[in-house]
């Protein structure tokens, strides 16, 4: 089932066109994850899906209904995003920050209400932040920051949450701590995640469908095992991969790559 649809997607900044005449599927409840090399545009596609950004032409539709024609309060309790890299005001609480994704439901002068305490209680349960509720966000560590994030796009209540490279600037350590995490909301509260990823590996092991891009097409789009090859790879990325069997998981992984056909000069390093 694809609640998210787009058709004839021409996105652009300014008279700058990235994507044109695009077709993209978002599978319900499932994990998706959007690679491609640098400057393809995949952030592109991911803030025109979550409407951050305009397109041009075409219509994305949620449940059948064009996001575009509907009310943004209404869009924000259906759809959470996390930007790439977001920035919070200096003396800002984890608690304060979170209580933001509860704007959506707020009414007359924004109070917070029992029930939106609830939900933002819940969100810093969740995220496994609760005892951060009172620190101030930028005294923690790039890890429990994007768990802070991800606890605000929760309190929002959302049945679909878009993420921008959710592991930029992490050690490899709280990369996998946010994947696992992000795998946990979709596997036991059903959340539909839409991430843009670098790491391909990563993409693999903890995604359900993939969309492949490059220069602003859309060259694969599927379940994992159906759709990644080393052609693709080839095709995609310029690199002659060898893949095998995740152990783990059970999907194919790159295990070893190199360039293809690309040579370079030597350069008498003094």
């Amino acid at each position: 089932m694809n609640r998210l649809t787009g058709r004839n997607l021409t996105i652009a900044y300014g008279n700058k066109v990235i994507i044109e005449d695009l077709d993209i599927e978002i599978p319900d409840k499932k994990i998706t994850s959007i690679i491609g090399p640098n400057g393809c545009g995949k952030s592109t596609l991911l803030k025109a899906l979550c409407r951050l950004l305009p397109i041009k032409k075409g219509k994305i539709a949620l449940d059948g209904t064009d996001i575009n024609k509907s009310a943004s309060k209404e869009i924000a309790k259906k759809i959470a995003i996390l930007p790439q890299s977001p920035e919070v005001a200096d003396g800002l609480t984890v608690g304060e920050l979170v209580s933001y994704g509860r704007y959506p439901y707020q009414k007359g002068f924004g109070r917070l209400v029992p029930e939106d305490v609830e939900v933002i209680d819940w969100a810093l349960q969740v995220t496994g932040i609760t005892e951060f509720k009172h620190r101030i966000i930028n005294d923690l560590s790039g890890g429990q920051k994007q768990r802070v994030w991800i606890a605000m796009a929760l309190a929002q209540k959302t049945d679909i949450i878009f993420l921008d490279e959710p592991t930029t600037f992490l050690d490899i350590a709280h990369q996998l701590e946010i994947l696992e995490l992000i795998k946990e909301l979709n596997q036991k509260q059903q959340t539909t995640i839409v991430m843009v990823l670098h790491d391909i590996n990563q993409a693999i092991r903890f995604s359900d469908y993939m969309i492949t891009m490059k220069d602003g097409e859309v060259i694969t789009q599927g379940n994992i095992p159906e759709v990644l090859s080393s052609q693709l790879l080839a095709e995609v990325f310029q690199i002659d991969a060898e893949l095998m069997q995740d152990k783990l998981t059970g999907k194919p992984m790159i295990a070893n790559y190199q360039l293809v056909n690309r040579k370079y000069s030597k350069v008498e390093i003094k």
